[in-house]
């Protein structure tokens, strides 16, 4: 039946989606904000906002090990493939990719990259705060390199507002609403994963089996 849903996103990937989306959301309005001049008391939230991420991304990680199938992710050359035959619109019949398109994976490639850039310098970052659990130490590193430190996390932080305009932008598009609300949902129709996706490569489980990511 066209209008048979399907599982596209289970609960638990949506929670660690919208969690993750909350965290980086926080961390930028609270390290780009004072910069712009709004005043708060940011610095508790920051790390606190911080910590969260972390840990999402932990999880995430442990999950997708051992539960998921970490290569379905991965960048291959059919996945350029169809990019690149998607940008000819008279060239023979499109190919569709598999569960995930190429520009999905390239930005999730982004924010892996950057994520990890801005967790392990913003961990670092945190003994020069006094937290509930150590006292500050901001004589833990030489000058020079807490320099280079701050500067991996500041572009670390415009590269996240980058991929978070381009993100919600996509996300908005008549034409990719559907992911949006299987971001929600959880759920795409058979009609839209018909039109959208290789069945041979994104294989729809049987009853009662489980979706891998």
């Amino acid at each position: 039946m066209p209008d048979q849903r399907l599982t596209r996103h289970l609960l638990s990937d949506r929670i660690f989606h919208w969690i993750t989306a909350a965290s980086v959301l926080a961390l930028l309005a609270t390290s780009l904000l004072p910069i712009m001049g709004v005043q708060f008391s940011w610095i508790a939230v920051h790390w606190i906002a911080g910590i969260v991420l972390t840990a999402v991304i932990l999880f995430h990680i442990v999950r997708a090990t051992f539960w998921q199938e970490l290569r379905s992710m991965w960048v291959s050359a059919y996945d350029i493939k169809v990019a690149l035959t998607s940008l000819n619109p008279v060239g023979p019949t499109k190919l569709k990719p598999g569960k995930y398109s190429f520009a999905q994976k390239f930005i999730h490639l982004g924010f892996t990259i950057f994520t990890f850039v801005a967790i392990g310098t913003g961990l670092v970052m945190m003994v020069k705060i006094d937290t509930p659990f150590w006292t500050r130490d901001p004589y833990w590193l030489e000058s020079a390199t807490w320099g280079w430190v701050y500067v991996a996390h500041g572009v670390s932080t415009l590269a996240f507002v980058t991929m978070v305009m381009l993100h919600i932008y996509f996300a908005l598009r008549p034409e990719k609403l559907l992911y949006t609300r299987s971001m929600i949902k959880g759920w795409i129709t058979y009609d839209e994963y018909r039109q959208h996706h290789d069945s041979a490569r994104w294989k729809i489980p049987s009853a009662g089996e489980s979706s891998k990511h």
